[in-house]
C-alpha cells in the first residue's frame, strides 16, 4: 500500500525545485545526444572522404600503370560512391526534418 501523507506537505518551492532539476536533466540529455548525433554524422563524412581518397590514389594507379587489377579499382569506385550516396541521403533526410520544425507552429 502506498503512503500518501507526506504527499500533503509539498510546497510550491520544493516542486520548482524538481521541475529545474528534471529541465536540467533532461536538456543535458539532449545535448549528449545532439552531441552524439553530430559526432556521428562529422564520422560518416570523414570515412566518405576517405573512400573517395582511395578511389582517387587506385585511379591513378591504375592510370600510371602501377596497378593492373581493375577489379580493386572499381571495387573502391564503387564503396565511394556508396558512401557518398548515403551521405547525401542522410543529409537530406536532415533538411527535411530541419524544414519541418521549422514550420512547426508554436
Amino acid at each position: 500500500m502506498i503512503n500518501v501523507a507526506g504527499l500533503t506537505d509539498l510546497s510550491e518551492q520544493l516542486v520548482s525545485q524538481q521541475l529545474k532539476n528534471s529541465n536540467v536533466a533532461t536538456t543535458t540529455v539532449n545535448q549528449d545526444s545532439f552531441e552524439s548525433l553530430y559526432n556521428s554524422a562529422i564520422g560518416m563524412i570523414t570515412e566518405t572522404d576517405e573512400l573517395a581518397d582511395d578511389a582517387e590514389t587506385e585511379e591513378i594507379n591504375f592510370a600510371l600503370g602501377y596497378s593492373d587489377d581493375t577489379h580493386t579499382l572499381q571495387i573502391a569506385q564503387e564503396k565511394a560512391n556508396i558512401a557518398l550516396q548515403y551521405t547525401i541521403a542522410v543529409r537530406d533526410r536532415f533538411l527535411e526534418a530541419y524544414e519541418k520544425i521549422m514550420s512547426m507552429q508554436i
